[in-house]
C-alpha cells in the first residue's frame, strides 16, 4: 500500500471535507470573538451636593474578576475615603474551557485536512483511521455543548458582575447613603454573545461531520451489507 503524499483537492467537493473546513472556520471564530475581549464599564457617583464623579471598571478575557482592582489604594469618591477594593466573580474556567476547546479543535480540523487532501488513500484503506477519526468527532461534539452552555452561564456572570447592582455590591459607598451609583456606559458584549452563539453552532455542525465521518468507518458499510443481504429474496428452486 502507497503511504505517500498524494495532493487532492476532491475531498473538499464532498461533505466529509468541507464541513471539516467549515469546522476549522467556524473554531477561529469562536475562540477569536472570546479570547481577545477587553471592555470598560463606566460607574458614575452621583453625590448629594449636586457633584458627580466617575470610575472606569476594565475587565478582560480570562475574567477574573476577582483580580481586577476596582479602586487602587485610598481614593476619596463623593468625600468619603475608598480603599483598595477588587470586583467579584471569576468566570476563567469555563472562558478558558471554551478557548482551549475551539483552539484544539482549530488544530485538528487541520490535521484531519491535512489526512483528507494528502493521506486519502490511506485513510479509506485502514480501519483506524475513520474510526479514530469518527470517535474524536463525537467526543468534541459533547465537548463543545458542555464549553458552551459552561462559557453561556459565565458570561452572564460577568455581565451582573459588571452591572450597577454588582459594582454596586462590592463599593460600602454605594449601601445606605446619599450616594447614587449606576453605570452610565457599558462594554459592548456583542462579541461575547456571539462566542456563545459560534460555541452551540460549533456543536451542531461537528454532530452533522460525525455522521459522514461514520459513513466511512467499518461500521457502516457491515450494517449496509447487512441490510441488503436480508433485502435479498431467496428464490424457489422450479418443479
Amino acid at each position: 500500500m502507497m503511504t505517500g503524499f498524494r495532493l487532492n483537492l476532491s475531498p473538499l467537493k464532498e461533505p466529509l471535507g468541507f464541513v471539516k473546513l467549515v469546522e476549522w472556520l467556524t473554531a477561529i471564530f469562536a475562540f477569536g470573538s472570546c479570547g481577545g475581549f477587553s471592555g470598560r464599564n463606566v460607574l458614575s457617583f452621583f453625590c448629594g451636593d449636586s457633584r458627580n464623579e466617575t470610575l472606569s471598571a476594565n475587565y478582560h478575557y480570562p475574567f477574573r474578576l476577582s483580580q481586577v482592582p476596582l479602586i487602587e489604594g485610598n481614593t476619596t469618591i463623593c468625600n468619603h475615603s475608598v480603599s483598595t477594593t477588587y470586583m467579584v466573580g471569576d468566570s476563567a474556567s469555563s472562558s478558558e474551557f471554551f478557548v482551549g476547546i475551539a483552539v484544539i479543535c482549530f488544530l485538528y480540523s487541520m490535521l484531519a485536512l491535512l489526512v483528507y487532501l494528502g493521506y486519502m488513500h490511506v485513510y479509506k484503506d485502514s480501519d483506524f483511521g475513520p474510526i479514530f477519526d469518527f470517535l474524536i468527532t463525537a467526543i468534541l461534539v459533547f465537548l463543545w455543548l458542555v464549553c458552551s452552555s459552561a462559557w453561556a452561564k459565565g458570561l452572564q456572570n460577568v455581565k451582573d458582575a459588571t452591572d450597577t447592582d454588582g459594582l454596586s455590591a462590592t463599593l460600602a459607598l454605594c449601601k445606605g447613603s446619599n450616594i447614587t451609583c449606576e453605570v452610565t456606559e457599558f462594554a459592548n458584549m456583542r462579541t461575547l454573545n456571539i462566542s456563545v452563539v459560534f460555541g452551540y453552532l460549533n456543536m451542531f455542525v461537528w454532530a452533522g461531520n460525525a455522521w459522514f465521518v461514520y459513513k466511512e468507518t467499518r461500521w457502516h458499510s457491515q450494517k449496509v451489507t447487512s441490510q441488503s443481504g436480508h433485502g435479498r429474496q431467496q428464490v424457489p428452486a422450479p418443479i
